[in-house]
């Protein structure tokens, strides 16, 4: 079965729908598919790519399709990608688009449906209501003119988690929902760092607590809410830092100014992105991981940190609610009160906290592992094809 997975940019700094559609992909190469990755992503991107690839289990079985970075002129008409979709389609069996909001995604479903390939389309969290508030009027245009009838075509629209299903059920598109989640390759979690191994990289003392924050440094990540909520605490937690890690994503202006505000620059660092062996090791030395934010379909960050045994704060706009169910960490609204509480809880009790990060290693190596979700997504493509 030839399976041809289409995503309109393949670097790791637009976060993890990148990382899902790599890992997906491994883990449907690794059931003895043939799997495509039709994309664009410069020479720098493709190298950096390959490289995070290494620790992916099933990776070397993917065929590799990475267009030059689109201009303006083909970002819009992509006359190269449509060329390259077409020859890659040859005697596909299904394609699996990622994202909604690109031309390339468009042409991809034009071109699979007039070939009578069935599609689906994984649509991460951006047709949830914050999402669509985002440019609304541009995103109600592109859906009127042509985005509904790609979703409306779709063999299915694959959801990440029930509260997504909820969300676009107004929407009312034609395709069925199947909901198939993230995961993680156990590999990669299995066995874990030795704790320490990360502190040395940033100069952090093995004394100094921290709280990690992992994403891109996005408005919606709710970095501003972190920063407020660290600063209510920090007095009252002398021994402990936050280390924020991630790829520039247009938030980061605002976070060092309200850091600089608030007088904490000397207990916040920022990594850069962190990838790998080195984004694990992390993880692993973090007291708690946070993630406030304002959106996520099925955040990766979220799951790694899960798998690592790293207890986690996170928003219910992060639509996880079996952390709270297997006591895995905190949930909590989009509050910088409520975020601090929930921080101060999790610092104050390490018995908890560990116990919490046993507990979110447990429920994902046992419920959302790559192996799984590629069977899911087989089923899923046999059934409505």
């Amino acid at each position: 079965m030839k399976i041809v997975h289409v995503i309109a940019s393949i670097d790791p700094k637009n976060g993890g729908l990148q990382a899902v559609a790599m890992r997906i992909a491994a883990a449907q190469g690794a059931m003895g598919l043939d799997v495509h990755i039709v994309t664009y992503g410069n020479t720098a991107v493709n190298t950096q790519v390959m490289e995070i690839g290494q620790s992916i289990p099933g990776f070397s079985k993917i065929h590799w399709h990475i267009l030059p970075d689109a201009n303006r002129i083909e970002r819009l008409f992509c006359f190269k990608g449509r060329r390259m979709l077409r020859r890659v389609l040859e005697q596909a069996s299904f394609m699996h688009i990622h994202g909604i909001w690109e031309p390339f995604l468009l042409y991809a479903a034009k071109l699979a449906k007039a070939a009578g390939i069935p599609y689906c389309v994984c649509p991460a969290g951006m047709l949830d209501h914050w999402s669509l508030q985002q440019k609304s009027w541009k995103k109600k245009i592109a859906l009127g003119l042509c985005y509904r009838r790609m979703l409306n075509d779709a063999a299915f629209l694959h959801l990440l988690n029930v509260d997504e299903a909820s969300a676009i059920k107004p929407l009312e598109f034609k395709a069925p929902n199947f909901i198939i989640p993230n995961g993680v390759f156990a590999e990669e979690f299995d066995p874990l760092p030795p704790k320490g191994l990360f502190r040395p990289q940033i100069a952090l003392p093995a004394n100094r607590r921290y709280i990690l924050f992992l994403s891109r440094l996005h408005f919606k990540k709710g970095l501003d809410i972190l920063a407020k909520a660290f600063a209510e605490i920090c007095e009252t937690y002398p021994d402990v830092d936050l280390v924020v890690a991630g790829p520039a994503g247009g938030a980061e202006g605002d976070f060092i100014s309200l850091v600089r505000q608030f007088g904490i620059e000397d207990r916040v660092h920022l990594t850069g992105p962190l990838y790998g062996k080195t984004k694990v090791e992390a993880m692993v030395d973090a007291d708690c991981f946070c993630l406030p934010s304002r959106q996520e379909g099925f955040s990766m960050a979220i799951t790694e940190a899960l798998a690592c045994g790293t207890p986690v704060v996170i928003t219910d706009q992060c639509h996880f609610p079996e952390v709270a169910a297997a006591d895995a960490g905190i949930i909590v609204s989009l509050d910088q009160g409520e975020v601090a509480k929930a921080l101060a809880a999790i610092l104050d009790d390490r018995a908890r906290a560990q116990s919490m990060g046993q507990n979110g290693r447990r429920l994902v190596l046992e419920k959302f592992t790559w192996p799984a979700i590629a069977d899911t997504t087989l089923r899923s493509y046999r059934l409505s094809a």
